[in-house]
């Protein structure tokens, strides 16, 4: 199946700050991308390695600007722990926005958080 969105730039004005928090968040090491002087840090799945995986970066620039009000909001994979992703959040520096809720078969579990930037990030679980 195709994906309608094909990448996401998650926003961040310290992107040491960030690449910890998503870093904990995901249980995976997030690496600056090759060529960017610190300004992207790529999102891969975890475990995989595989750049193929890639669909979201960590931008550091004049264009996005962190935003808990306005524009879209994307979710993140809990790969089957989105209580433990939950937890981790609130260890790594973030904020739960709304707790874990149930959308049925096509949503499954959904929640938000407020990362170390000020974005906020969907979680999603498959029931």
């Amino acid at each position: 199946m195709a994906n309608v969105i094909v990448w996401a730039d998650i926003p961040v004005k310290d992107m040491t700050r960030a690449r910890e928090f998503y870093s904990k968040l995901l249980n995976s090491p997030i690496d600056e991308m090759p060529g960017s002087d610190g300004k992207l840090a790529l999102l891969m799945q975890p475990g995989t390695g595989d750049p193929d995986d890639v669909a979201a970066d960590l931008a550091l620039d004049a264009i996005t600007q962190p935003s808990t009000t306005y524009g879209p909001v994307i979710y993140l994979s809990s790969n089957g722990d989105i209580d433990g992703m939950l937890e981790r959040a609130v260890e790594a520096g973030g904020t739960i926005h709304a707790p874990k809720q149930n959308f049925g078969e096509m949503g499954g579990w959904l929640a938000w958080i407020v990362d170390t930037e000020g974005n906020l990030i969907g979680l999603q679980q498959p029931l």
